[in-house]
């Protein structure tokens, strides 16, 4: 039994059991696990202590290359789970736990970002899984600023791919270490050393395997480790648990009775290949995001995934200095800080509720503490952090950089904003970017209108879709504006389900949107323009909207001295517009 000191205070009795949380994790209440495990690590460690224990990644990938279900088996390798379940789950198999929204389930892919939070050999893991749908790719940028690495998944069978493209700029933009990890290696596939220079070619970032696949397809046997010389054998286990592994030296003269001669001399020759490259494993490349460890496996049968994880703990950065108004904030500020990176309503159906994601990036959190929201000076009491495993919360006591936690949020918090204790901090904003689909969304019960609001503000809130709304102060009905219409289709349901209301979308001709970056009075001295639809976004930003990139080329060739944006400026201390 060991009694807790916090601010000279005694606080309850923590009972620490030998063999600690890792090995209660499985069979303790999220509750349970929620109270802070550094008090079950000898007390309370210092912020330097804990901010090395911390580790936070997101995964990138184009859908369907197996980013659910990595993320199901990393969960279950740190013991947060039991069993994972499959993706496409039938029957009375499990649902998986990442994806907690019920057109998720019904779809079986991610179309929300959320929190995964557990811990693997001492040390705090914060997962950040992300939507891999294309449509869903703000949701994902916003979910990035919030990691300190990422894991980037590719399908064996087809290497890089647009959607995985497109986010390795995002990482690359903020300079964001990549972990490459080539799924589905037990079915047919590309050649490995293929596979790695497209990395190199395409994404110019240098690759470095850290183990080397033996065999492929259906005959995949495991993995040999560069850094150990070790060979990990893998045997398929019962479905959704761990897989079974045989690990021996490369020179044991049992692993030619274990592995075909052909498939281990074929590994050991593309090992060859590999050192005469030259390329050596440098922490420093890796962290400024210009080399990649590379890693093999196959999420579904779990093999290699335990080798990834292990590796990655001892690779990956910790949390890092994030960029605010006056420079640099390092983690070890002693006062708190953190910011809001998502929004999400009725994550609990049962209660209606409204969480605000708030990443953590300097000093520690504690509960009930007192602290300032940047944008409007407002002082706010966190009564209720909670810690956040997909759908389920449990109240937490304190939080550390690069930690996430969830906040109640009663709609004063928007995406980017910045709370802080002591000296004012804030951090840079998080964008919005050019949506390319505009709809009407009409309300055709006017009995219904109250939810029909309430729904509307709070998605707007939480960034599920952009709302413009028409200058013509007689038109009440927002205009919706997504990248995807994969977007508006969840709107529309959610509006359906979660607030009882039917709606109907009326298409704008529109496909390209653009800021005037000098807000209204720009706009005015322009004059008249034409070909384009003037709109206000949420934060009463002026928006033009066109036809065609024609159309938008025409006008700044009629209008130069207008400067227009494809990406909305950051505001503060400004209230947006509810409808």
């Amino acid at each position: 039994m060991v009694v807790v000191i916090r601010d000279n205070e005694p606080v309850e009795p923590v009972d620490c059991q030998a063999g600690s949380l890792q090995s209660e994790i499985m069979s303790t209440p999220l509750e349970t696990q929620a109270s802070n495990s550094d008090d079950c690590l000898g007390g309370e460690l210092d912020l330097v202590g804990a901010v090395a224990r911390r580790r936070n990644f997101a995964i990138i990938s184009h859908p369907d290359a197996g980013k659910t279900t990595l993320t199901e088996k990393l969960l279950l390798y740190g013991g947060a789970i039991q069993q994972a379940g499959a993706v496409k789950a039938r029957g009375e198999q499990r649902k998986v736990t990442s994806d907690w929204m019920e057109l998720e389930k019904q779809r079986g892919i991610s179309i929300t970002s959320t929190v995964l939070q557990f811990d693997y050999s001492g040390s705090t893991i914060n997962l950040l899984d992300t939507p891999g749908h294309q449509d869903f790719s703000e949701d994902t940028y916003r979910t990035l600023a919030a990691a300190d690495n990422a894991v980037m998944l590719e399908d064996a069978a087809k290497g890089l791919e647009p959607q995985t493209r497109k986010l390795f700029e995002v990482c690359r933009m903020r300079e964001i270490p990549i972990f490459t990890f080539i799924n589905k290696m037990d079915r047919p596939g590309r050649e490995p050393l293929s596979l790695l220079d497209e990395i190199e070619s395409e994404l110019g970032l240098t690759p470095w395997a850290v183990n080397w696949p033996i065999g492929s397809g259906e005959f995949f046997r495991g993995v040999i480790d560069r850094r150990t010389r070790q060979v990990v054998l893998f045997s398929r286990a019962q479905r959704g648990r761990q897989s079974k592994e045989k690990i021996l030296d490369l020179n044991d003269p049992d692993l030619k009775d274990l592995v075909e001669p052909d498939l281990l001399a074929q590994a050991l020759e593309d090992l060859e290949l590999l050192e005469a490259a030259g390329a050596e494993l440098d922490l420093e490349l890796v962290h400024a995001g210009e080399l990649t460890p590379v890693f093999f496996g196959s999420a579904m049968t779990n093999f290699g995934v335990r080798p990834f994880l292990d590796a990655f703990m001892d690779m990956a950065q910790k949390p890092v200095g994030r960029l605010g108004t006056d420079g640099l904030v390092d983690p070890l500020r002693p006062d708190f800080s953190g910011f809001v990176f998502k929004l999400q309503a009725n994550m609990d159906p049962r209660h209606r509720d409204r969480v605000a994601f708030v990443r953590v990036c300097s000093g520690r959190f504690e509960k009930d503490m007192s602290v300032r929201l940047a944008r409007t000076g407002r002082t706010i009491r966190l009564s209720r952090p909670q810690k956040l495993f997909g759908q389920d919360r449990a109240v937490v006591e304190d939080a550390y950089p690069g930690d996430v936690i969830g906040l109640n949020n009663p709609g004063m918090f928007s995406i980017g904003d910045t709370l802080y204790a002591g000296a004012k901090v804030e951090y840079e904003g998080i964008p919005c970017f050019s949506p390319e689909i505009f709809s009407w969304l009409r309300n055709p019960n006017p009995s219904a209108f109250k939810n029909f609001r309430k729904g509307v503000n709070e998605l707007r809130e939480e960034g599920a879709v952009q709302i413009l709304y028409d200058i013509d102060e007689s038109k009440r009905d927002p205009i919706l504006a997504a990248v995807g219409q994969l977007q508006l289709e969840v709107v529309q349901h959610r509006l359906q389900h979660e607030y009882g209301v039917d709606t109907r979308l009326e298409p704008l001709g529109y496909q390209v949107a653009r800021w005037v970056t000098g807000g209204w009075s720009s706009l005015d001295d322009v004059g008249r323009i034409f070909n384009c639809k003037t709109v206000r976004d949420a934060w009463n930003r002026p928006v033009l909207l066109f036809k065609n990139d024609w159309n938008l080329n025409q006008l700044l060739e009629e209008h130069s001295q207008l400067n227009l944006s494809t990406v909305a400026p950051v505001v503060s201390g400004v209230e947006p517009i509810s409808l």
